[in-house]
């Protein structure tokens, strides 16, 4: 691919439009894939059906939104609406850019239809949470004559990791079944994935272990599942076994986990043992994610001063997750609001994200805890003026399909009275049944 320093003398280059732009928006540089279309447009060279798909693809790297619209219009004046190709880009452009809406009507107006465009369309749903309208188009398909293929289960079983739904991963499950599709490392993988995400570790090692082959996704994706459920040890033991094998190796995902259970374990000198390893003998540079799982390390085994020395020397300015992380465990070990500590870790926090009501409500709670009330007071009166409330509870339960939603203090739901008498009536029960 010609070096972008080229980009200016393109008169110099060969006439392949069309190549330079592939090149761009399938390597680093696809901004400069987007340049090139637009030098290209100038130029009076028309494109076709093979310039749009990566322009859009350029464009929904970069979230180049404006200039992924105006290469949209292009399609209409060069007769190129209609086609598959274009628009199975075009719909994923703007599930990139978050624009869901844009991306469901560009599926719905498509003339012809392939099974790319039912993924992709799954697939702006599902990337932005949109988990009923996912789980619409999937039902759908087969109404269309469609049959979901591997890449439109692994969407399917990625969503359900995100958001916990753990009875409709079984069902894509039983379809795989029911399909005889084969357990390749792809599908096995999201499977793994998506049941140790949702806590199931039973079923997720039960796939993991009858796969016949296995990469360092897989693998990383069960030690991290373990780790993040508290089996830090059994992490750690499944991490050894895969250096043993001497087929796979580690990625930052896998140390991620090997991090994370070594915070739950409570091993401090491996955690660091360990983080040094990822450059030093791997050549894995170390990742915002990985600085926050030592500050959680060393945060959770108490050793707070180490942790804020460790965040003062992280070769980047700390985002506002690793401070939460290190007032977190403040907080968790009542440590004392006096001695400085917590005070430069709450200047650093708000410095970054003065208006974040979370990030006072920690603070107010730990001089409260601290009783340190009048100091509590003002930090509340601080947020309050500020126009800061504080984010309601929220939890969510999974009945026959559907995802039902609750808000502390929240009473829109039309069945709300009854919902309070029933709850009314079973701790009437539960009270009646204690005093027995």
């Amino acid at each position: 691919m010609p070096s972008p320093i080229l980009y200016n003398s393109l008169d110099s280059l060969p006439p392949s439009w069309n190549f330079l732009i592939r090149g761009y928006a399938s390597g680093d540089a696809p901004k400069n894939a987007i340049r090139v279309f637009c030098r290209m447009r100038k130029e009076g060279v028309a494109p076709n059906n093979f310039t749009f798909p990566f322009v859009f693809k350029a464009c929904a790297t970069c979230l180049a939104l404006e200039e992924g619209k105006q290469a949209h219009a292009d399609i209409f004046k060069f007769g190129l609406d209609c086609d598959v190709y274009v628009n199975n880009n075009l719909i994923h452009f703007y599930g990139s850019c978050k624009k869901v809406l844009d991306a469901c009507k560009m599926f719905d107006e498509m003339p012809v239809r392939s099974i790319v465009s039912w993924n992709s369309v799954i697939t702006a749903c599902a990337q932005n949470l949109w988990s009923r309208d996912a789980i619409r188009k999937f039902v759908k398909m087969k109404d269309f004559g469609f049959q979901p293929n591997e890449t439109t289960m692994v969407i399917m079983l990625s969503l359900c990791a995100q958001i916990g739904n753990l009875g409709l991963g079984k069902w894509i499950h039983s379809q795989l079944i029911e399909r005889g599709m084969t357990l390749n490392c792809q599908l096995g993988t999201a499977l793994v994935d998506m049941y140790a995400k949702s806590g199931d570790l039973g079923h997720a090692k039960l796939v993991f272990d009858r796969m016949e082959e296995k990469n360092v996704w897989t693998w990383s994706a069960m030690i991290l599942g373990l780790a993040q459920h508290g089996f830090g040890k059994e992490g750690l033991e499944l991490f050894l076994k895969m250096r043993e094998s001497f087929s796979v190796f580690p990625n930052y995902v896998t140390f991620l986990g090997v991090l994370c259970a070594c915070s739950h374990a409570g091993l401090v000198d491996e955690g660091f043992r360990y983080f040094h390893e990822m450059e030093h003998r791997h050549g894995i540079r170390p990742m915002a994610m990985h600085y926050g799982a030592m500050v959680d390390i060393l945060g959770r085994a108490g050793n707070l001063e180490e942790a804020y020395n460790f965040l003062m020397d992280v070769p980047f300015r700390p985002d506002p997750i690793l401070w939460r992380t290190l007032l977190s465990a403040c907080s968790i070990h009542n440590a004392n609001v006096s001695d400085g500590l917590v005070d430069k870790v709450r200047k650093k926090l708000l410095e970054l994200e003065p208006r974040r009501s979370e990030n006072f409500v920690i603070i107010a709670n730990m001089y409260a805890d601290a009783g340190m009330w009048e100091t509590a007071t003002n930090v509340r009166r601080t947020m309050r003026d500020g126009g800061l409330k504080k984010r309601g509870g929220e939890s969510c339960i999974v009945l026959e399909g559907s995802i039902y939603q609750f808000f502390s203090g929240c009473c829109s739901k039309d069945d709300h009275e009854s919902i309070k008498l029933l709850l009314d009536g079973l701790n009437l029960h539960m009270k009646m049944v204690s005093s027995l």
